[in-house]
């Protein structure tokens, strides 16, 4: 048996349970070393059922009975009674069906779960259960709990996982000697066999730490070798005025924050030099990234050079280059703002190209249409990105080729990230924070509201509404079945019917062609609009000061992030702003939604999320398992000081990764999929 031996090949893999693994990317005996469990269930201390007391539980019990029911509104309910020589205990499952006919009477079974209070009597619920036949006789009985499949179960997993194992006894090690040696950490093969089937808490802990650092230390590397290859580029230094800067601040319609200021000096100090820009510049919502932008751009703009932003979404892209021109009108410098948006039609996209090769558009914004279409910069100095986590590196690759150098480049994030989060992922480039709001910007007003208190806030909200306040009314769906009715075009349908029939409702949609999105979106701005019922597509950027409620349906399924950054579309004028939380179940709100009634901090926010649901909550799911982010501790800040430590120490050792094929193999993999320019 090989690392690349099919999985076929192991006892008990027929062709069709092979193809089931398959299915899941598990092909070899490899792939399966890989497959990292995702939870552990402890079996180690078992308790006799009259000992047991409320909290986690494990005991060893036959069944002696078992029955199944169907409640309210379809869920179905499992109960058994388990009992061992000291007593009985209930257990009880909510829709797992399947447990009444798998639970075998007067069968001997490990149970685990949580022990507790259900209407007024005591019981385990939700367990897991594992045969004692199938448990390892000689071991703390630590078991492996593996993401499934409908054909392919955690039981069936540990099976051929086990055997698997030997294999890592002479698996090869990654990381070089000195590095375990002074880090003190398990040799590779080991750690991958305690990983799936570990002897001991300690054990485990130690495996983790092993692999989640081994993982840390690739794009640590991968980091510090774009750092440096970015400093070695050269870039057409940018001087600083002055005087234009004072100009810039006296013509401002508000007072910049201390954090803007902060930002904007480490900006223009960057410029100045020939070593090229790379920073990012990340704030809270409503926090004056624009005005910074703006900033850096005037200074590019003066000395006739051109700068380019680009944005995610047309609606953003219009409304930035609107208040870019606004914010250079008071310099003189507003004709030099000019769009490109993938809806102009191709005389307004020919027009466009003229004027840049005639020099008279100096500041280009647009969206993805920069890199689609055909445009020819001649002198882009500075290239801007905004919500920089939503373009691909290629995508910012082919903006920041329109320089035919290396410009300077400044991204924009309204993302939140834990720094522990930044320091491993953005590790190559210098990070600015804008942690204050604008002054006089009032703090909203969070509040979760169960399906109850639907109709009593419907009522609030009108009051609001008469008092000429805007609404944002913000959907999971945009269509769903007959169940799903709170899918933005059912919900539409019934608010603008029924329930507020005699306000004026609109619609807006990813779905919806980009000229239509950008007149409803017009007709809400002008306040032809009182309710703006739409999904996440006004999650960045969209500006409407008169909009002061945001109504937020099953907000059960979307991050704390993307939360945060929901409500900060309201309370952007004078008046109070008013974030509500309507979920869909009549249990308490959850741990994440409580947060949100609290804490107005998004960088907080960004670090519970990142501890409740790891780092694709935070960075993305899809990049999050494009970077193989499995077991980094992310939250763990001593941890990544000592990667990052020992990143810095390979290549003071003169260490050459060619030495390393792994190592080598990974980091080029990261260069690909990180946020390296």
């Amino acid at each position: 048996m090989k690392l690349t031996s099919p999985i076929g090949e192991l006892k008990g893999v027929g062709p069709r349970l092979a193809q089931y693994y398959a299915d899941m990317g598990l092909k070899t005996a490899g792939d399966l070393l890989g497959y990292y469990p995702r939870r552990y269930e402890d079996y180690s201390h078992v308790t006799a059922i009259k000992d047991l007391k409320p909290g986690s539980v494990t005991i060893e019990a036959k069944i002696k009975h078992v029955s199944g029911r169907y409640v309210r509104r379809g869920m179905h309910i499992t109960e058994a009674i388990a009992e061992d020589k000291s007593g009985s205990v209930r257990l009880i499952w909510f829709n797992q069906s399947y447990r009444a006919g798998s639970l075998k009477r007067s069968q001997l079974y490990y149970i685990s779960g949580q022990y507790e209070l259900r209407r007024q009597h005591f019981a385990i619920a939700s367990p897991s259960v594992e045969m004692a036949s199938d448990m390892p006789l000689h071991t703390a009985r630590i078991l492996a709990v593996y993401r499934e499949s409908k054909q392919v179960s955690s039981r069936q997993l540990r099976k051929v996982v086990q055997q698997v194992l030997p294999l890592t006894a002479d698996m090869p090690e990654t990381l070089p000697d000195w590095l375990i040696e002074e880090y003190k950490l398990m040799s590779r093969g080991p750690a991958l066999a305690a990983l799936h089937a570990p002897v001991s808490d300690q054990e485990l802990e130690a495996a983790k730490r092993r692999l989640g650092f081994e993982e840390a230390f690739y794009l640590m590397l991968a980091s510090l070798i774009n750092k440096r290859a970015n400093q070695s580029e050269r870039a057409v230094p940018i001087p600083f005025d002055l005087q234009l800067a004072r100009r810039f601040v006296a013509h401002l319609p508000f007072q910049l924050t201390d954090a803007q200021r902060k930002a904007t000096w480490s900006i223009y100090q960057d410029l100045g030099r020939t070593e090229p820009m790379n920073r990012l510049l990340e704030g809270d919502v409503g926090s004056g990234k624009t005005a910074v932008a703006a900033m850096a751009a005037v200074m590019a703009l003066a000395t006739d050079r051109q700068v380019v932003c680009m944005a995610p979404t047309e609606l953003l892209a219009r409304q930035h280059a609107q208040t870019f021109h606004d914010l250079l009108m008071p310099l003189g410098m507003a004709d030099k703002v000019a769009l490109l948006v993938g809806s102009f039609t191709m005389v307004e996209k020919t027009r466009l190209r003229a004027a840049l090769k005639k020099g008279r558009v100096g500041f280009l914004v647009g969206t993805h249409a920069l890199i689609q279409e055909k445009v020819d910069m001649h002198d882009l100095a500075l290239v801007i990105i905004d919500e920089q986590q939503r373009f691909g590196v290629e995508q910012r690759k082919k903006l920041i080729a329109k320089a035919g150098h290396m410009p300077h480049v400044l991204s924009l994030s309204a993302t939140p990230i834990p720094r522990s989060l930044a320091l491993t992922i953005y590790g190559e480039m210098d990070i600015s924070i804008l942690g204050e709001k604008p002054l006089g910007r009032q703090p909203i007003v969070t509040k979760v509201v169960p399906p109850a208190g639907r109709d009593k806030l419907y009522h609030e909200v009108d009051t609001q509404l008469a008092a000429g306040r805007q609404m944002f009314v913000v959907c999971p769906l945009i269509s769903g079945t007959e169940q799903e009715d709170n899918a933005a075009e059912s919900m539409y349908e019934r608010l603008s019917a029924r329930t507020f029939a005699h306000r004026r409702v609109g619609l807006l949609h990813g779905r919806m062609k980009a000229a239509d999105k950008t007149a409803v979106m017009k007709k809400f701005v002008r306040h032809e609009l009182d309710i703006l019922v739409t999904t996440t597509v006004i999650e960045v950027g969209v500006d409407v000061p008169n909009a002061t409620i945001m109504l937020i349906e099953q907000p059960e399924r979307f991050g704390l992030a993307q939360l945060h950054q929901l409500r900060g579309r309201v309370g952007r004028g004078q008046e109070k702003g008013y974030c509500y939380l309507v979920g869909e179940g009549s249990g308490p709100p959850s741990r994440r939604l409580r947060a949100l009634e609290t804490l107005s901090d998004g960088f907080k926010l960004a670090e519970l999320d990142l501890q409740l649901r790891g780092p694709g909550a935070v960075y993305g799911t899809a990049q999050h398992g494009a970077l193989d982010l499995r077991l980094v501790p992310l939250t763990d800040s001593r941890l990544l000081a000592e990667v990052r430590a020992a990143a810095e120490g390979f290549f003071a050792r003169g260490e050459d990764l060619l030495h390393y094929r792994h190592i080598a193999k990974m980091v080029k993999k990261l260069n690909n999929v990180t946020n390296l320019n």
